[in-house]
């Protein structure tokens, strides 16, 4: 089964954002994912509105990355002991932006938090370990108190770098939470021919994706275009080794959409057109396991 499309927003201009969330309103799946930094630090606000129009949209955000403001306004707050930092996932700072997300965005609700790229702190693999269990704690209460259905861990490299692990991250929560039954249930994570690595360990049923799928949890593909640099990287023979009968961009698309255990693929384009290519890939046949290993096996041989 192929996953689902959503909207992500890091990469979307400001003046594109509205229209391209009244689209994703209208998707099968329709999901927002978003981060207080983004789009210079206006995301939320910009996202308001548009929220307020469709009630029933869900929307996940992040929280650890801070703009200069919202460091000054933490700090004033008591909840960061520095208005120079730039990053954070300390609890009393997670509580602070959780709530302020909510209150931006318009939702007492949210459909779920992430701790946005935890490797940040990458060097010290017990502080690492204690940032995210009093994180998940906090993030836990929240939910607890209905503030958010659930949350997660949003990385980059943290899998890859052996930062972590999806065994580890259960773990932890289930100890922020003293039981078994926590709210961790969401990971975001590239998923592209350009970061393979995922992928290929998903094709083999194992990795972060294949252990989140285990236990039920949703996850999230980022980055399926690299950023748009892939498809200046893609040939139009290794797209036609995936699907022949649509562009580059959609051929490398339907690659992330058709990786076993990936629940959603998040696309960040104001392109209305782009935007249609893409839903056709997630309604069309999922590309089957064995073609996107040889499609795999194709770019690592050596030139």
């Amino acid at each position: 089964m192929n996953a689902t499309l959503a909207l992500g927003t890091y990469r979307i201009p400001a003046e594109t954002l509205t229209a391209a969330v009244r689209r994703a309103a209208g998707a099968p799946s329709g999901w927002i994912d978003t981060a207080p930094n983004y789009c210079g630090g206006r995301a939320h606000r910009l996202l308001a509105p548009v929220l307020a129009d469709h009630p029933g949209l869900p929307v996940a955000t992040k929280v650890g990355y801070l703009t200069a403001p919202v460091a000054r306004a933490a700090h004033a707050a008591g909840v960061l002991p520095s208005a120079g930092l730039r990053h954070s996932l300390a609890p009393a700072y997670v509580r602070w932006q959780t709530d302020r997300s909510r209150t931006e965005l318009g939702r007492p609700r949210l459909d779920g938090m992430f701790l946005h790229n935890p490797e940040h702190h990458h060097g010290d693999d017990q502080a690492v370990t204690g940032i995210l269990r009093e994180a998940f704690a906090v993030l836990e209460e929240t939910a607890q108190a209905g503030g958010i259905a659930g949350y997660g861990v949003a990385t980059w490299s943290g899998f890859s770098d052996g930062l972590f692990t999806v065994p580890m991250l259960d773990r932890l929560a289930a100890e922020a939470a003293g039981s078994s039954e926590h709210h961790l249930r969401l990971l975001q994570l590239p998923v592209s021919l350009v970061m393979a690595t995922h992928l290929d360990e998903a094709l083999d049923e194992t990795g972060p994706i294949a252990a989140a799928a285990e236990r039920g949890w949703e996850v999230h593909a980022s980055a399926p275009l690299h950023g748009g640099e892939l498809l200046s990287l893609a040939t139009r023979e290794i797209a036609d080794l995936v699907r022949p009968d649509v562009s580059v961009a959609a051929a490398c698309l339907a690659a992330a959409v058709s990786c076993p255990g990936v629940t959603k693929v998040l696309l960040a384009t104001g392109e209305a057109a782009h935007w249609e290519e893409a839903l056709a890939v997630t309604g069309g046949p999922a590309i089957p396991p064995a073609t996107l290993r040889t499609v795999l096996d194709v770019l690592a041989a050596p030139v």
